[in-house]
C-alpha cells in the first residue's frame, strides 16, 4: 500500500482527496491541526472497507521548524512516502492597503513557506526510494486575479512557479511535480452563496455549473497514478470552464 500525505485533510477539498485516495487503495496520512466529526466518520468508513488505509496526524503546519521531525516520524512509522499533496492553506479577504502585516506574514508562512519546506524533506525520502509524486493545490486566482485576495493570489502563484522549477530538479530521479488549480468549488462554504450571485458565478463557466470536490479529488488521484507517469511541471485546471 503506497503512502500519500495530504495536508489540510480534515475538511473540504483535502478531506475529499483523502476519501478518494483511500478508496483507490492508497494509505492516506491526513495532516491537520485537529480532528473533526467529518474526518472521524471518513476514517471509520475507510477502516471498514480497507483497514489501515486512512491515518490522521495532528500537526500545525505553521510550525516550520518542526517539519523535519514530522517527516522523519512519518517515514519511520509508515515507511516510504510515495505521494505528497500540498493542500493546506488559509485565506484572509481584504484589500492590501488595509491588511495587517501579521496577516500577510501568516498567509505566506502557511501557504508558501510551509509546503515548500515540507516538500524539501519529503523529496529527500522520495529520492532515496527511487521516485514519487507531488501535487500542489493552487487556484485559478493565481492566473486570473481577484480583488481582495492579492496576497492569497501571490501565494498560489508561488506554488505554480515552484511546481515547474521543482519538476525539472527532481524529474531525473523519477519524481513528478504538478499542480491542480481549482476554481469556485461547490463546498459547504460556498453553499451560503445563493441566488443571483451564485447564478452569475455559474454562468461565467463554460459548463454553466460549479466544479465539485470530487472533480478536484479525481484530478489529484490521476496525477498520482501510473496513467500520469509522463506528466510533470503542469497545472491542471478544474473550474468547469470558468477560465476557458
Amino acid at each position: 500500500m503506497r503512502n500519500v500525505i495530504v495536508t489540510g485533510g480534515s475538511r473540504g477539498i483535502g478531506l475529499g482527496i483523502c476519501r478518494k485516495l483511500a478508496a483507490e487503495g492508497y494509505r492516506v496520512i491526513a495532516i491537520a491541526r485537529t480532528q473533526n466529526g467529518q474526518l472521524a466518520e471518513a476514517m471509520r468508513e475507510a477502516e471498514d472497507r480497507n483497514p489501515g488505509s486512512f491515518q490522521f496526524v495532528s500537526f500545525d503546519l505553521s510550525a516550520i521548524d518542526s517539519i523535519p521531525d514530522l517527516v522523519q516520524t512519518l517515514h519511520k512509522g509508515h515507511g516510504a512516502i510515495y505521494g505528497l499533496v500540498n493542500n493546506a492553506g488559509i485565506s484572509f479577504h481584504g484589500i492590501l492597503s488595509q491588511m495587517p502585516t501579521a496577516q500577510i506574514e501568516q498567509l505566506v508562512r502557511v501557504n508558501t513557506t510551509s509546503p515548500i519546506v515540507l516538500t524539501k524533506y519529503v523529496v529527500r525520502t522520495m529520492m532515496a526510494g527511487g521516485g514519487g509524486r507531488i501535487v500542489n493545490i493552487a487556484s485559478i486566482i493565481a492566473s486570473t486575479g481577484y480583488s481582495g485576495l492579492s496576497v492569497y493570489g501571490a501565494t498560489k502563484s508561488s506554488l505554480t512557479g515552484f511546481t515547474r522549477s521543482l519538476a525539472r530538479e527532481v524529474g531525473r530521479m523519477g519524481i513528478t511535480v504538478n499542480s491542480v488549480a481549482p476554481g469556485f468549488i461547490d463546498t459547504d462554504l460556498t453553499q451560503s452563496v445563493q441566488g443571483e450571485h451564485r447564478q452569475k458565478i455559474e454562468h461565467r463557466s463554460a459548463l454553466r455549473r460549479l466544479a465539485e470536490i470530487d472533480d478536484v479529488a479525481n484530478a489529484v488521484e490521476f496525477l498520482l497514478s501510473e496513467r500520469a507517469k509522463n506528466i510533470t511541471g503542469t497545472v491542471l485546471t478544474v473550474d468547469a470552464g470558468n477560465t476557458a
